[in-house]
């Protein structure tokens, strides 16, 4: 699960989906676009997109402590990402600061110190910028069972608990009176998507790891008014960019983190004028 990159020298569709790791990438690609569509559909309702932001900058820091132990990056990114979570949820909840000024300290801290920490480090094989800007086509068996792992245990927590979701997305106080363990559900759902981040760093990369979980759901938004279509909608979204994404990076053998976020733009910018476009139509009718 180590962070070397395999070079693309294929310059035509075939040539570039028979090699192995670029199978494994858009597989990869897939898995983790789908989750970070799913998981980000509830994430900017409940206006934590800026915790995945906050989480994407700090994971240098967790990704530097690998380096300095000479440990697998992803090894210790996972388990840094929970502990990230829940110190998170404490200081939010024993803090009277806003969250988002909370979460802004918290990430640039740890952007700080992980930038001091690399230079302490004469050499890196992985290169900086894997590290800010991703590269799934260094993805390897190992890791495509941990996202699949990964996915399994989001889709069975969210469908066993689909209805406490539902209720505290859109109205924590009528969850809390209806019953919902809230404040349980609440810290499960933000350990998941602390993990959930943690695991597609390495597609986008520290830098664009927001982008990567917002803008299929905001798109998805756009696209849909019923909330089980929405999440349907997000999760495609974020499947089908990744999967476009990565195939114009193997083509063009530009890098795949920010192929993926481009395509994902684009996107949002056909949902935003199909959405115009319909309301122009409902209201002249």
């Amino acid at each position: 699960m180590g962070w070397a990159t395999p070079v693309v020298e294929a310059s035509c569709l075939p040539a570039v989906l028979a090699t192995p790791f670029m199978q494994r990438a858009l597989l990869g690609g897939l898995l983790t676009g789908g989750l970070g569509g799913l998981l980000g559909s509830f994430a900017v309702l409940r206006q934590l997109s800026f915790f995945s932001d906050a989480l994407g900058h700090s994971a240098l820091l967790g990704i530097t402590l690998g380096i300095l132990l000479g440990i697998d990056p992803t090894l210790v990114l996972i388990p840094f990402a929970v502990v990230f979570a829940l110190l998170v949820n404490q200081l939010v909840q024993r803090s009277q600061l806003p969250t988002d000024a909370l979460l802004n300290i918290i990430y640039s801290s740890s952007l700080a110190g992980a930038v001091l920490a690399l230079s302490l480090v004469d050499s890196y094989q992985g290169g900086i910028q894997q590290l800010l800007f991703g590269d799934i086509l260094g993805i390897s068996w190992a890791d495509l069972a941990v996202i699949g792992s990964l996915l399994l245990v989001a889709l069975t927590y969210l469908l066993l608990s689909l209805r406490a979701q539902v209720l505290l997305t859109l109205h924590a106080d009528l969850a809390g009176a209806a019953g919902v363990r809230t404040g349980w559900h609440r810290l499960a759902f933000i350990v998941l998507l602390a993990v959930v981040v943690a695991v597609s760093v390495k597609a986008v990369g520290v830098l664009l790891i927001s982008a990567f979980v917002v803008i299929p759901a905001c798109a998805g938004r756009l696209l849909s008014r019923r909330f089980p279509v929405y999440l349907l909608v997000s999760s495609l979204l974020g499947g089908a960019c990744a999967l476009l994404g990565l195939l114009a990076s193997g083509l063009t053998n530009l890098p795949s983190g920010p192929s993926v976020v481009i395509v994902q733009f684009a996107g949002f910018l056909l949902a935003l004028l199909f959405s115009q476009a319909r309301n122009q139509l409902g209201s002249a009718s």
